[in-house]
């Protein structure tokens, strides 16, 4: 997978992703950098190319002069552990994805889960709206998610839905561990998996707005459940 980005390459450089190739752009050569040095001690590949191959690579000009093929690789369902996981239903959008990634690892989540079908992959764009920070989490696709989260329930976990028609958020007293399921952004929850949740929970409105972007109720959702479960004190 080619990404790109500073903000990426710094994500690669903390987890010690594994990477193919790094590409710096060619008039950096004769100019070594902090960065350039940095990557030589940890021992990442590392070479120099012009603007006109790292726009070929990554597709986008402003690339901040940087490209990286990444060895991108989905986990296993052995990685369903923890005290809260994100089950996303069809989302379609890299950039809400994206958005709910960075989200889920800053709330502390374990894992991502996603549907084989009808639903948006780890993708570049998804790798750049998250800050690289979806290289963070396991993502992992299954073939049947309502199997899954009957799975997941029988391993102990209360499953939550996200939908408008549910309880506070507020209001619930979250008990670890915990599955919060997100639905598609034009249908919300199918019904299949709604009728699969224990509960439903909503974000509540203080206007006739009816409903939030799924990535902005999900840093809602998913903040209130981790302060709750882990009765986190500052």
């Amino acid at each position: 997978m080619i990404v790109y980005g500073k903000s990426v390459l710094e994500e690669v450089l903390k987890i010690r992703y594994p990477v193919r190739m790094i590409y710096l752009r060619e008039d950096k050569k004769d100019k070594p950098s902090e960065l350039f040095e940095k990557l030589k001690k940890a021992g990442y590949p590392v070479t120099f190319a012009s603007e006109e191959k790292l726009i070929k690579l990554c597709g986008e000009e402003k690339n901040q002069g940087i490209v990286i093929d990444l060895e991108f690789r989905y986990a296993d369902e052995t990685e369903l552990e923890g005290d809260l996981l994100v089950v996303l239903d069809h989302i379609t959008d890299p950039h809400n994805f994206g958005a709910i990634a960075r989200t889920a690892v800053g709330a502390g989540a374990k894992a991502i889960v996603i549907p084989k079908d009808r639903s948006v992959k780890v993708t570049p764009a998804v790798v750049k709206v998250s800050a690289g920070t979806v290289l963070r989490i396991p993502v992992i696709i299954v073939t049947n998610l309502a199997r899954t989260i009957e799975k997941l329930k029988q391993e102990g976990f209360w499953v939550y839905g996200a939908d408008m028609s549910g309880k506070s958020v507020y209001e619930e007293d979250f008990q670890s561990p915990v599955v919060v399921v997100f639905g598609n952004e034009g249908e919300g929850l199918s019904r299949l998996i709604r009728e699969k949740c224990d509960e439903l929970i909503a974000v509540p409105m203080y206007s006739d707005i009816d409903s939030l972007n799924v990535s902005v109720s999900a840093g809602i959702v998913l903040f209130e459940i981790a302060r709750k479960i882990r009765r986190v004190r500052r």
